[in-house]
């Protein structure tokens, strides 16, 4: 048999090339489209990882802000313009700040710093300052009595702006919350309070009417009237209250609501009762007993040797200082020099003072013989915001009342 030659028209040459040129096209374009889409993709998980790093960032710097009103590390004081701001720095290298500004190094341990300030752009670090009018001249504070709850007040807590800006490679988180400390509600019987018999004399002075928290230190009656809250919305305590009696002498003076309640009963049957607590409640709030006592005592202390020792002595003694916040002293106490304290002192023995010294708050003594304010200069001033912010200054919760991203 003859073979059969079959001749390809000159026209249908190549054709085969030409089509495994397309489909290489082809396959060339879904590469470079699947490697584009791919790449986008991880562009924009990569950046999506950033943003949420950048913002854990930002929320781990209000940790620390707030770790550190609650220390009293920061603390603005009454100044509506007071500045806080903490840098992602080592202690001695923090860069210098205006007139109402205080910088603060970073207090994470040193090595591996979450990025949640910086080196030294103020627009960018870790700032903590007071909620106040356009012009920064009054402090805005937060009292759940009135309506409404945010405004210029005397009485309530002040209310705290954190902003803290996280980065992390190009990208940025800024948060911004408002808070407060949980107020401390407060179980007061007078400006001093007694289970024995008080007796006062020489330049005592004891008032039960309410003190706004900003009374300054050294005020006393009757230069104290401006400094009382509305006695028509605030009528005020007795200024000295006690199961047993009150003896007045000397130029000492006694004002409040009345201004001496003797003979009475119901005396706390321990501290946990001037803060509604429990008892086991209370000795979980303030911690385990310390000794020697704190110098200045600010915080919130448990001052007890017997419980440390066991030694029995229970006697201590301050020589001066500023201190706030609540000292429950297991013990006797005496107070010489120029001592001044802001909140509550609980003392379960008795109380001897030979210097000047000087009370915003309160003051408990439960005692074994009279208590005898006799000696120096005393001045004792019942104040619920004192007690209530300087107590929740370092052991409150905080409340948060706003909380927000901001460009």
């Amino acid at each position: 048999m003859v073979p059969v030659t079959r001749t390809v028209p000159r026209r249908e040459r190549g054709i085969g090339l030409v089509v495994a040129l397309l489909v290489l096209l082809v396959m060339s374009l879904l590469a470079t489209v699947l490697m584009v889409s791919v790449n986008v993709d991880r562009k924009i998980t990569s950046h999506g990882l950033r943003q949420t790093s950048a913002l854990n960032a930002a929320e781990a710097g209000v940790g620390e802000a707030l770790a550190r009103i609650r220390s009293g590390d920061i603390a603005l004081g009454a100044n509506p313009r007071a500045v806080a701001q903490v840098f992602n720095v080592a202690a001695g290298s923090v860069p210098v700040l205006g007139t109402d500004s205080t910088g603060f190094a970073t207090a994470q341990p040193a090595g591996d710093w979450l990025p949640y300030s910086t080196t030294g752009n103020r627009s960018d670090a870790l700032t903590v300052q007071y909620k106040t009018d356009a012009n920064h001249t009054v402090i805005y504070r937060y009292d759940p009595t009135k309506s409404p709850r945010i405004g210029v007040y005397t009485s309530g807590n002040p209310i705290y702006v954190v902003t803290s800006t996280g980065r992390v490679g190009g990208d940025r988180r800024r948060i911004q919350t408002e808070v407060i400390q949980k107020p401390v509600i407060v179980n007061a019987k007078g400006a001093v309070v007694a289970q024995v018999g008080i007796d006062f004399s020489g330049n005592a002075d004891v008032c039960g009417y309410d003190h706004v928290a900003n009374t300054p230190a050294g005020t006393r009656n009757p230069q104290c009237g401006p400094y009382e809250k509305d006695h028509a919305l605030y009528p005020g305590l007795p200024g000295a209250w006690s199961e047993g009696a009150i003896s007045p002498g000397g130029s000492s003076s006694q004002a409040g609501n009345p201004g001496r309640l003797g003979g009475q009963t119901g005396f706390y049957s321990g501290p946990w009762d001037c803060f509604n607590m429990t008892q086991a409640e209370f000795y979980s709030w303030v911690g385990g007993p310390v000794d020697p006592p704190p110098d200045p005592p600010r915080g919130i202390f448990y001052v007890d040797d017997d419980a440390i020792h066991q030694n029995n002595s229970g006697d201590y003694a301050y020589h001066g200082g500023d201190g706030e916040g609540l000292l429950y002293v297991d013990g006797s106490l005496t107070i010489n020099g120029n001592f001044t304290f802001r909140g509550l002192i609980y003392i379960e023995g008795d109380l001897k003072i030979n210097g000047t010294v000087w009370i915003l708050g309160g003051l408990v003594v439960k005692g074994t013989t009279t208590v005898k304010i006799a000696n120096g200069d005393c001045v004792v001033l019942y104040s619920g915001d004192a007690i209530s912010q300087n107590i929740s200054k370092y052991g409150a919760n905080f409340i948060n009342l706003s909380w927000r991203e901001v460009p």
